[in-house]
C-alpha cells in the first residue's frame, strides 16, 4: 500500500519540492498552506492549516486521517525566517517566530502521535537549519528555535521509541526558495548602531539564498530517510562547506570558531 504523507507548508519552495518528488515515487502526499485556494494547480492536495493554531491542525490531521484511514510519515516542514540585531527585534516578533519554528512543530506531534501509536508505526520529520547548529550574527533567534527544535527532536525520540515511532531532524543549508521573501526583517534604523554591520549582513545572507542549491536536493534526501528502516536522529543536507561547519565548531576553541564566523560575515 502507497504511505500517506503529510507535509506543512507544503506549497512553496522545499516543502514543494518534497511533495511533487514523491508523488512520483506513488506516495499519497497532503500538503497545507493557511490559504490553499492559491494553489489549485498543485500536483498534489493542499489542505487548509496554520501551525499556530492548534484548532486547525487537530482538523487537518484528522480529515487526512478519515480520508486515508492512517498517516505514515509527517514532515513538519513550515516555518518562518527571521533576522536582525536582536536588541532591535521586538519580543512580539521573536515569539511569533517561535510559535511557528518550534511550538507549531510541536502541536503537529501532539496531533498525530495518537493515530501513529494506534498503528504502531510512523514516521516523523523535523525540517531545522543548518543555522540552529550555531549562533549566527543577525538570525540569532532563527538559530535558536531551530535548535530548539533539534534538541527537542532528541528526547522525542527516547520517549516514542516503544510505540514503535521515529522521528528525525532534517537540518537544510542554502537552499535557492523563498524564504526571504517571507521572512521578518527587522528595519534598518538610520540612528541604530547596528545599521552598516547588519545592513552588510542581511545582503549577504539574501545573496545565499538566491545562490542556493536547487531544493529536489532535500526532497531526494527526504525519500532516502522514507526508506530507511531506522533512521538516526539529525541528517544535514547541503553545500560541504556548510555541513562541515558544524564539524568545525566540534573541534575548534570557542574564541577561533567565533572569529572564522565574524570573517565569514565581515563584522
Amino acid at each position: 500500500m502507497s504511505k500517506v504523507v503529510l507535509i506543512t507548508g507544503g506549497s512553496s519552495g522545499i516543502g514543494k519540492s518534497i511533495g511533487e518528488f514523491l508523488v512520483t515515487k506513488d506516495f499519497i502526499v497532503y500538503g497545507t498552506s493557511r490559504n490553499p485556494e492559491n494553489y489549485k494547480e498543485s500536483k498534489f492536495p493542499i489542505l487548509a492549516l496554520n501551525v499556530k493554531d492548534e484548532t486547525s491542525i487537530s482538523n487537518t490531521v484528522n480529515t487526512v486521517i478519515k480520508k486515508e484511514g492512517k498517516l505514515d510519515v509527517v514532515i513538519n516542514n513550515a516555518g518562518a525566517g527571521i533576522t536582525g540585531p536582536i536588541e532591535e527585534i521586538p519580543n512580539e516578533e521573536i515569539k511569533n517566530n517561535f510559535d511557528t519554528n518550534f511550538f507549531g512543530p510541536i502541536n503537529v506531534i501532539k496531533a498525530v502521535l495518537p493515530q501513529m501509536r494506534k498503528q504502531h508505526s510512523g514516521l516523523i520529520i523535523n525540517i531545522t537549519s543548518i543555522a540552529g547548529y550555531m549562533g549566527l550574527p543577525y538570525r540569532g533567534v532563527y538559530s535558536a528555535s531551530k535548535g530548539a527544535l533539534e534538541l527537542l527532536t532528541e528526547a522525542f525520540r527516547m520517549e516514542i521509541k516503544d510505540f514503535n515511532i521515529n522521528m528525525t531532524n532534517v537540518a537544510p543549508g542554502d537552499f535557492a526558495t523563498n524564504i526571504a521573501a517571507g521572512r521578518y526583517h527587522s528595519p534598518l534604523l538610520e540612528n541604530s548602531p547596528y545599521k552598516k554591520p547588519y545592513g552588510d549582513t542581511l545582503d549577504l545572507m539574501n545573496t545565499h539564498v538566491d545562490n542556493g542549491s536547487n531544493p529536489d536536493i532535500m526532497a531526494k534526501a527526504i525519500y532516502k530517510i522514507i526508506n530507511t528502516p531506522n533512521p538516526k536522529g539529525h541528517y544535514k543536507v547541503g553545500e560541504f562547506l556548510q555541513k562541515f561547519s558544524i564539524v568545525l565548531k566540534r573541534i575548534l576553541p570557542d574564541k577561533v570558531y567565533e572569529k572564522m564566523l565574524m570573517n565569514h560575515y565581515k563584522l
